[in-house]
């Protein structure tokens, strides 16, 4: 089994990889943000199916649990809860909708996230080297 299988080095690999795409992203939408009729964009974020190591583009919706009777049911639950609802927002005159704000908190948050990411597929190897002998 070449270490490449893993499903753990795999994702981790997958997630670098997105967070790497992503910044191109929110890279392009800074510098054109005086650029007339630019829509910022952004990337999906993949989502795992834990023990399976398979990989979904898509977002998925998780249903509320309740785990107590007095707690209040949740029949029609908004399903756009949590997600950015101000893209378009602030559009200006010459219709870019670009706040450098945003955008610039998502690049930080983005760089945080990608050496999170790598930190942990650098412990992994680390420890796969140890557990053979080799570190």
């Amino acid at each position: 089994m070449a270490i490449s299988d893993l499903p753990t080095l795999s994702i981790l690999r997958t997630k670098m990889q997105w967070h790497e795409e992503r910044q191109k992203v929110l890279a392009e939408n800074v510098s054109n943000s005086n650029t007339p009729n630019f829509k910022p964009r952004d990337l999906v974020e993949p989502k795992f199916e834990i023990g399976s190591g398979k990989i979904d583009g898509g977002a998925t919706t998780l249903a509320m649990a309740r785990t107590s009777s007095s707690h209040i049911a949740s029949d029609n639950a908004d399903p756009s809860f949590g997600e950015n609802n101000r893209a378009g927002f602030l559009t200006r005159p010459a219709g870019n909708s670009v706040s450098l704000e945003d955008e610039m908190l998502k690049v930080s948050s983005n760089q945080m996230n990608y050496a999170a990411v790598t930190e942990l597929y650098s412990k992994s190897l680390h420890l796969l080297k140890t557990a053979i002998g080799k570190g």
